[in-house]
């Protein structure tokens, strides 16, 4: 018996230890890779070891403005992720009343999830190319000038590429939120209005500090995912390019371990985020330990 316990044991040692490294392998490799000598190239072995493509990373990567795509996509991250948290926070309380079509609108959201990311980005693009042919014939039927000569589209990063990426973060959000609520103590609210506090007072003072954890989690998924989106964000971001975007046309033109420099610096900004909503998850926990002593 014992024999067959340490057995399963080391089966699933070796099976994680696999997984890791199917997971993490290849990033550890570019990591090591951006750091080639000025003579290196884009595989194993390695010549030499320097912080060569870095410096070149610095000087500029051909006709991609790097910066200006981080830029955008730190921006864009922040504003899916607030969007994200305070929607699933307000759909989270919301759902917690029964009301009439709730089941056709929680299984609406979530079937964005299902749908093939290209799929979805297509028919964004298509959506918003009709969208552009409606306000166009809109604005020669009534002749108006600023339309005629100077609108050209609907799609932006914005517009279009905010709402893509909101169907493939909200759902998550709405999700974890269901979870919380489904294990929340109703008797905290219940005992705040006994003590005559409102429903507004009911939501700031209790629901929200014991669910901020659950918050925190929902504005990580929401930055990351938006952060590192690629598949729904391919035709629907108009004439700006994110990160992402930019990463995958470098990986046509360019041959040498710059784009890996670039990616162990995008790789690193990552966990440096993850590592500050971890923090902020560890400060709160402290905070709400004291509270409670």
């Amino acid at each position: 018996m014992h024999r067959t316990g340490s057995r399963g044991f080391y089966f699933f040692l070796i099976f994680f230890i696999l997984f890791a490294l199917f997971l993490y392998g290849p990033m550890f490799s570019i990591i090591l890779l951006s750091f080639q000598g000025p003579d290196g190239g884009l595989t194993f072995p390695m010549n030499g070891f320097s912080l060569h493509w870095f410096g070149e990373l610095l000087k500029g990567a051909g006709v991609v403005d790097i910066g200006s795509a981080f830029r955008r996509s730190l921006l864009l991250g922040f504003v899916v992720m607030v969007l994200t948290v305070v929607l699933s926070v307000a759909a989270g309380l919301a759902f917690r009343k029964n009301f009439r079509g709730a089941e056709l609108l929680f299984l609406t959201t979530i079937a964005s999830l299902i749908v093939p990311s290209i799929v979805l980005s297509l028919g964004v693009a298509l959506e918003f190319r009709l969208l552009d042919e409606t306000i166009k014939w809109f604005g020669n039927w009534f002749e108006i000038e600023k339309i005629i000569y100077d609108f050209q589209t609907t799609l932006g990063m914005f517009t279009s590429g905010m709402g893509t990426q909101l169907t493939w973060t909200l759902p998550f959000g709405l999700l974890i939120m269901f979870a919380v609520f489904n294990r929340f103590d109703k008797s905290y609210e219940e005992a705040a209005k006994d003590l005559g506090a409102t429903q507004w007072q009911t939501i700031r003072e209790v629901v929200l500090p014991i669910i901020a954890p659950s918050i925190i989690g929902i504005g990580l998924f929401g930055f990351t995912l938006s952060y590192d989106e690629l598949a729904r964000s391919s035709q629907v971001m108009g004439a700006t390019n994110t990160l992402p975007l930019e990463l995958r046309g470098l990986t046509t033109t360019v041959t040498t371990p710059i784009i890996y420099a670039l990616g162990t610096i995008t790789t690193l900004f990552s966990f440096a985020v993850i590592g500050m909503f971890f923090l902020a998850f560890w400060l709160l926990s402290r905070s709400r330990s004291k509270a409670l002593r």
